[in-house]
């Protein structure tokens, strides 16, 4: 069957229509027009991934943001918890895992960028918002341009910008951006005054942002002065009831921003009725939160796997999104405060339980560092905007002719995007928690470009270039999904059940054999076509391309290093071909033993244990014989904390997957794992 096209539009693209800061800062330039990000004069795709510092220990920022940029993050954003800082009204403090400027500076040694969240109001699931409790106990109204509101919110953009002062673009540093307020939909002239008291203060970036989503007309936003943020989850953990949901729309290519289904559990979802309307054609499509995992509430439990992560991102950049934001990229652990816990609850007026210092979010990158499916398979999509976005970010996209719903299961889901002449047409074939049916001889009519005929079955989404420049050579088609480049080396991966070809003009066709070995040479240009498994684990780090041996490498003080612990092997591209390398690492992993004991104390934080109902209780205490690598609780439960000399040091909202805890939180300690009873009182995914 042949796949065509709606007819292609070019939009009219507005340039310095907005209220940025500094665009340069006498070395680079980053700008915003109406369809896309500049960089230094070039259309730029940026990477955000969000990583919260107060919520990791200091001493892992380097590291951890080492992991990340090899993620292909180019862009860390994160969240400024005003009770974290001043949690007793006029008592600062912004040292230890608290000093925001340490940890803009860690960023900018490992060569990522920083979009500072400062609020005032943040969520991020913390208690209040991140509202201290002395604010939420003033008489006058909170995020609201009223004096006494005002005033409090001044000192505290004082505060952060005292730490942060000569780390802006313009300075020469790497705060790219910043956002006020959060989730903030209705009060245009409040997220206004913000921004313009932050500049009184001498904040300045070359991007603002705000949140854009709320009902199908979007934020009410000050139009002139930001950029508009949008979101999209594969669940929804804050809903109030324990059902399965309807299948997730966002695996339906649409191009419309908005999803007015997040956060319903803070705001409204309601509709305009004076006409109002955010003029999306003024703005890049951008994105804040992609889920690339959720937090589980106690009712709801979530597990975000690599391909709904991996499917949704790319659904997006299908879409036309210009600006690849996650949330979470880097779990974390919520500290405890001097007056209270600080995460979310039902106690604190919110309307879901979450755990007391889990803040995991089954992301990318664990709360302990280490690495989930859905790292490396979103990295395919960042090296490919990290050497094609460029080409990618002016292009537009140009929907199916049928475009069908998410509960259709049947009709073939494709777009394109395009410049009218070359473009990439993506296709998916994944319904998170669904079967979407088989479609054999797929023949996709680009209007330039016809492909030739392919299956497209099993859980699978790609997208293939169309009238590609490889190195002046004219790539007219290919049925892989491009990677990534070095010199005139081009990497593709293969989409599982379709054959890799690759059509130059006026050549025959090449049909390419898969795997880290297969390069074949087109004239001046070399391709190589790995599998989805290989594709997982490449790295483009310093601008050299490494392979690892199914295991995760990352770059950090100039040296190849790998999450994984003990030996690993990976491969280093030469120019012609992978040369292997081995590295031995001495490690000896903790062995653990866990012996069934009586109740021991009464855990001190026995509400966690007991969230809906009361709940019994099983006790083990928990030896390991070193602090190298993880341990793994296998336990079936609903709720499971582990305690160490007395102090919880970790909890877990059970999920159906082994609990991996770092050895080093527990050894050398007398410690005991406590987990309460599973009911059937909860919305469960094993």
């Amino acid at each position: 069957m042949v796949y065509q096209f709606q007819e292609y539009k070019k939009s009219e693209i507005l340039r310095d229509h907005l209220k940025m800061g500094r665009a340069s800062n006498g070395k680079e330039e980053i700008k915003v027009n109406s369809l896309y990000f500049e960089r230094n004069g070039k259309p730029w795709i940026g990477v955000m991934g969000e990583v919260h510092f107060s919520r990791l220990n200091r001493e892992d920022w380097y590291e951890e943001l080492c992991k990340m940029k090899a993620g292909g993050v180019t862009v860390a954003a994160t969240y400024l918890f005003w009770i974290y800082h001043e949690e007793i009204e006029g008592e600062f403090d912004f040292s230890g895992d608290k000093d925001i400027r340490a940890f803009i500076l860690e960023a900018q040694r490992a060569g990522v960028d920083v979009v500072i969240r400062i609020g005032p109001w943040a969520h991020g699931e913390c208690r209040n918002g991140g509202f201290p409790d002395w604010l939420m106990e003033k008489d006058f109204k909170l995020r609201d341009n009223n004096p006494g509101y005002m005033e409090k919110a001044r000192i505290w953009y004082e505060k952060i910008y005292e730490q942060v002062q000569g780390l802006f673009f313009r300075d020469g540093g790497n705060i790219v951006g910043i956002q006020f307020e959060n989730e903030l939909v209705d009060n245009a002239e409040h997220l206004l005054a913000l921004k313009e008291m932050a500049l009184e203060i001498g904040y300045e970036a070359p991007i603002y942002t705000v949140t854009g989503w709320n009902s199908e007309v979007g934020a009410r936003i000050p139009v002139d002065d930001v950029v508009p943020v949008f979101a999209a989850y594969v669940d929804m953990p804050w809903a109030e009831h324990t059902k399965k949901l309807p299948p997730c729309a966002h695996y339906v290519f649409d191009t419309r921003r908005n999803d007015s289904t997040v956060g319903t559990d803070i705001i409204q979802d309601t509709t305009s009725d004076d006409g109002w309307r955010i003029p999306y054609e003024k703005y890049p499509f951008a994105t804040c939160e992609l889920g690339s995992g959720l937090q589980s509430t106690h009712h709801r439990r979530i597990v975000v796997s690599g391909m709904d992560a991996y499917a949704l991102s790319l659904m997006k950049l299908g879409d036309g999104n210009n600006l690849v934001g996650y949330y979470m990229y880097h779990g974390g652990t919520n500290k405890i405060g001097k007056l209270s816990t600080l995460q979310e609850s039902k106690a604190t007026g919110y309307p879901n339980d979450l755990p007391v210092l889990n803040y995991d979010f089954h992301t990318a990158l664990t709360q302990y560092g280490e690495a989930r499916a859905q790292y490396g398979m979103m990295n395919m999509l960042h090296l490919f905007v990290a050497d094609f976005g460029d080409v990618l970010a002016p292009m537009e996209n140009v929907m199916s002719v049928e475009v069908p719903e998410a509960s259709d299961f049947e009709t073939l889901r494709y777009c394109m995007r395009t410049n009218g002449e070359s473009g990439f047409v993506f296709v998916n074939h994944y319904q998170r928690l669904g079967k979407l049916a088989d479609h054999q001889d797929v023949v996709i009519d680009t209007g330039k470009v016809v492909f030739p005929a392919f299956d497209v079955k099993g859980e699978i989404c790609f997208f293939f270039p169309f009238n590609m420049d490889l190195s002046g050579m004219h790539l007219e088609y290919a049925t892989a999904q491009p990677l990534c480049k070095t010199g005139n080396t081009y990497f593709f991966v293969a989409a599982e059940g379709i054959l890799p070809q690759y059509k130059f003009a006026g050549k025959d066709v090449v049909t390419a054999t898969v795997g880290k070995d297969s390069a074949v040479d087109v004239d001046s240009v070399k391709l190589v076509t790995l599998s989805l498994e290989e594709a997982r684990f490449l790295r483009k780090l310093s601008g050299k391309v490494y392979l690892g041996e199914t295991c995760d490498l990352y770059e950090a003080d100039g040296e190849i290093k790998a999450i994984q612990d003990g030996d690993f092997s990976y491969y280093s591209w030469n120019g012609e071909n992978f040369e292997k390398v081995s590295v031995s690492r001495e490690f000896h992993p903790a062995q653990v033993v866990f012996e069934e004991v009586e109740e021991v104390f009464t855990p001190t934080y026995i509400e966690e244990l007991n969230f809906g109902s009361e709940r019994k209780r099983t006790w083990k205490k928990v030896i390991v014989s070193t602090p190298e690598g993880f341990i793994e609780i296998p336990d079936e439960c609903d709720v499971e904390q582990l305690y160490a000399d007395g102090e919880m040091v970790a909890d877990k909202f059970y999920d159906g997957e082994n609990w991996r805890v770092p050895a080093k939180l527990l050894y050398g300690k007398e410690c005991y794992l406590v987990m309460s009873e599973l009911k059937d009182d909860i919305y469960r995914e094993w």
